[in-house]
């Protein structure tokens, strides 16, 4: 198979559109042959409701036979095509035949001429016809089966357990139909015409109390003619209507996906290019599609931003890295021109600075590459007052309010950084006093660092936590951080399915709160819900 009819075998609109007309075949197939059964089937009572009616018509003229009448030979039967007729005794023999009958089968008595003449036939009241050699004397009827010499030859005749004079148990009454009629198929030829036949056999006694047997034929040829003519018309049609039901799926099918193979072709240029301001057609409707075109745009609205956000950040990071290579690099060289004038604190604390930069852009990069914290739990309280109690070098001295016992599950080592990060911010925009304090609320467990000085503005309590972002007063400092602090502490917030926001402290200042998840299986009943100070409760300023 070529390419392009690979392509064209796995295209959805191939499939749905084969897949549709095969379900459209199977159905009609089934249809047709349920319609096609049924209409044989009411074609084939209709016959039998015209036999039948054909056989009782003849049973009634033998049922009003007069006794003194010696034979059936004035029997009035149908001579057409229509309803061929057949008058025969219990025994199978034939007694009377319509005029015109050749040949037959299917009734059980496969002649179509008596074997006598009429007037030989049996008469009326069970005596034999001169010259027939069967014996049908009362007396061997005396024993209920109703034998004779014929009978033992075993001839087929069907013996109904009655008796010659036909007083047998199953046998109509004298001048009586029977009720019963059984219906067999079978075929017969009148007149030259061959055809096939539904016959009705219908048992009557007459007024001399002998029973015999009405076979009377209804042709089916309507019925074969109107079976031959619906099954030609389906195998017909069937074709021209599959092909009618595949082309509409197609064409609907195509228009469906018009719109997807414009998304399609939309992306594909847009992969091209590596414009990702451009966006895929939205159509005006509601449906999947259109639904799937505002998700594509939204994802590449993400993927926009995404990649802006890490153009930004290589710029930002390039800037920050290269005032203190700068700084470094001219030390360095007037160190070498003139080693008497070599800065040598200066030349450390910008080495110290470039390594923290680093350190900082390469935890950032482990983070966006999804790295998620190990699960080991340990006390929060007791993580915080080993890492102040190493933080010798302070402006400011940290005050602690921790509550023993609240642990929390992660990276200690990551929630480490968190914690100076936040402290080292607090150290920069203090006035006297920074506070750290660890408490249970609900079902979280608060970290909270708060400072008295000049707090953030509620119109940037957001955009600090953005990275290499810093106000113009800690630009203004020579201390100032690179702006990654912050937002590490968030990302890290993140990873730990916490939360990290900034809000009015009491004594004024920035109030940051980390709430980090309890543990499962921690006691609920441990600790107490705030601490005693008050540092961690929220103003009106607070954000939650």
């Amino acid at each position: 198979m070529s390419a392009r009819g690979r392509r064209f075998a796995s295209s959805v609109r191939a499939r749905a559109s084969l897949g549709a007309t095969a379900v459209v075949a199977v159905a009609l197939v089934a249809a047709g042959i349920a319609v096609v059964l049924s209409l044989r089937s009411n074609l084939t009572a209709q016959a039998d409701r015209s036999a039948d009616r054909a056989a009782r018509d003849v049973a009634l003229e033998i049922a009003s036979l007069v006794p003194d009448q010696t034979s059936y030979a004035g029997l009035d039967l149908p001579d057409d095509t229509e309803h061929p007729v057949q008058v025969s005794d219990e025994r199978g023999r034939l007694l009377r035949a319509s005029e015109d009958l050749q040949r037959i089968s299917g009734t059980g008595v496969s002649a179509v001429t008596p074997a006598k003449s009429p007037a030989a036939s049996p008469a009326p009241g069970g005596t034999a016809a001169p010259g027939d050699d069967d014996s049908a004397d009362d007396d061997n009827g005396a024993d209920g089966k109703g034998s004779d010499d014929s009978g033992a030859d075993g001839n087929g005749s069907d013996d109904k357990g009655g008796d010659d004079d036909g007083s047998g148990d199953d046998d109509p009454a004298v001048g009586e139909i029977s009720d019963r009629t059984s219906y067999t198929d079978g075929s017969a030829t009148v007149d030259g015409r061959t055809g096939d036949y539904r016959f009705a056999a219908v048992e009557v006694t007459d007024r001399a109390g002998e029973t015999v047997v009405v076979h009377a034929g209804a042709s089916l040829a309507d019925r074969q003619a109107a079976v031959n003519t619906t099954t030609v018309s389906m195998l017909l049609g069937l074709p021209v209507l599959l092909l009618v039901v595949g082309g509409v799926t197609w064409l609907v099918t195509r228009r469906a996906f018009r719109p997807v193979e414009g998304i399609r072709r939309e992306m594909a240029a847009i992969t091209a290019s590596t414009d990702l301001s451009r966006r895929v057609p939205e159509p005006a409707t509601d449906d999947e599609v259109a639904r799937l075109a505002r998700t594509t745009n939204e994802t590449l609205t993400a993927l926009e931003a995404a990649v802006e956000r890490q153009r930004r950040f290589v710029a930002d990071a390039s800037h920050e890295l290269r005032s203190p290579i700068a700084s470094l690099r001219t030390q360095l060289e007037v160190g070498d021109a003139h080693p008497e004038l070599l800065d040598v604190p200066g030349a450390v604390a910008d080495t110290v600075r470039l390594q923290q930069l680093a350190a900082d852009l390469l935890l950032l990069a482990r983070l966006d590459a999804g790295e998620r914290p190990g699960r080991a739990r340990f006390d929060l309280g007791a993580m915080v007052r080993e890492e102040v109690s190493q933080r010798t070098a302070d402006r400011v001295p940290v005050t602690l309010d921790v509550r023993p016992g609240l642990e929390v599950a992660g990276s200690r080592g990551q929630l480490a950084r968190v914690l100076g990060n936040l402290l080292d911010n607090a150290q920069r925009h203090a006035h006297a006093s920074v506070s750290a304090s660890v408490y249970r609320s609900g079902g979280r467990v608060v970290l909270a660092v708060a400072d008295d000085g000049s707090g953030v503005p509620e119109a940037e309590r957001e955009r600090i936590f953005e990275r290499f972002v810093r106000l113009d007063d800690a630009r203004s400092r020579d201390d100032g951080g690179a702006g990654l602090g912050l937002a590490i502490a968030r990302d890290v917030a993140a990873r730990h399915d916490g939360t990290l926001t900034v809000g009015r402290a009491p004594e004024g200042g920035a109030l940051f709160e980390l709430r980090l998840p309890r543990p499962d299986g921690a006691d609920p009943a441990d600790g107490p819900d705030s601490p005693d100070s008050g540092v961690g409760a929220n103003d009106a300023g607070h954000a939650a």
